[in-house]
């Protein structure tokens, strides 16, 4: 595949995943999210990689999630070649890789972009990166692994605050809450990185297959209710409170939600 969206890189034993749409905030569309699963795939069936980072381009963000603009213009996020929306395949592509993989959150991590850290195993954070969901603002959600298996990483009290309020948590908060596992300055953001990459690749790759499968089963149910939850997203997208708060962001303003109490 030629990439448009993205870059793909190998870096000592690692493959860097970087989200290349800086003049979006790295958001993404139908295309990124095909070209980020064939990258994924890609480092799977790599035997000489030993982990995968995943970031985005530029120091302002790590990505936005989907592409809002994109879908005021046209009315959707876009497609893959095979005509699908495939963002649950990357949630699963990332979960299933056989190997470690970190998120170098270089920047903001919102809605859509949240989730895919989120996912992620390991999460390292620039200390001016920016954490938080925004669904409900925008007339969206997840209910998949975006919630459920954040309640898993940071506890239901907080999970419930991230998704129900839409605040937005710095780099420091986001450690003590064990949102991210460290946070270093930004300059030093992918050589902590690949330090942890270099340390995964001293370790026996059968041993983490093993485990990282173990740790997936516990909370492996998980995709189905995602799968139940994009249907329903799906239906509740073509909605008119939905398209309220697609409608202020694109105008930029607050959504006003008052007549579907």
């Amino acid at each position: 595949m030629e990439y448009q969206d993205i870059r793909y890189e190998v870096r000592e034993q690692s493959a860097v995943v970087t989200i290349d749409r800086p003049e979006r905030l790295n958001a993404f569309r139908g295309r990124t999210v095909e070209e980020l699963i064939h990258a994924f795939k890609r480092a799977w069936a790599d035997r000489a990689i030993a982990c995968v980072i995943l970031t985005g381009e530029g120091d302002r963000s790590f990505c936005v999630g989907g592409d809002q603009r994109e879908y005021n213009e046209t009315g959707s996020y876009g497609t893959s070649e095979n005509g699908l929306f495939e963002i649950e395949e990357l949630h699963d592509v990332i979960r299933n890789t056989p190997k470690p993989v970190i998120a170098a959150v270089n920047g903001y991590a919102i809605g859509g972009g949240h989730v895919l850290h989120v996912v992620c195993d390991v999460s390292l954070a620039a200390e001016g990166a920016v954490f938080g969901q925004a669904g409900p603002r925008y007339g969206s959600f997840d209910a998949g692994y975006g919630s459920a298996y954040l309640a898993r990483v940071v506890g239901e009290k907080r999970a419930r605050e991230i998704w129900f309020f839409c605040r937005q948590y710095d780099a420091a908060q986001a450690e003590r809450w064990g949102l991210v596992n460290a946070v270093v300055p930004a300059d030093r953001l992918m050589d902590e990185a690949l330090a942890w990459g270099r340390d995964a690749a001293r370790l026996s790759p059968a041993a983490l297959r093993f485990l990282k499968q173990s740790f997936n089963a516990d909370s492996a149910h998980m995709a189905g209710l995602g799968r139940l939850a994009f249907e329903g997203l799906e239906q509740f997208t073509g909605s008119e409170e939905s398209w309220e708060g697609r409608r202020a962001f694109a105008e930029k303003r607050e959504p006003d939600y008052s007549k579907f109490r």
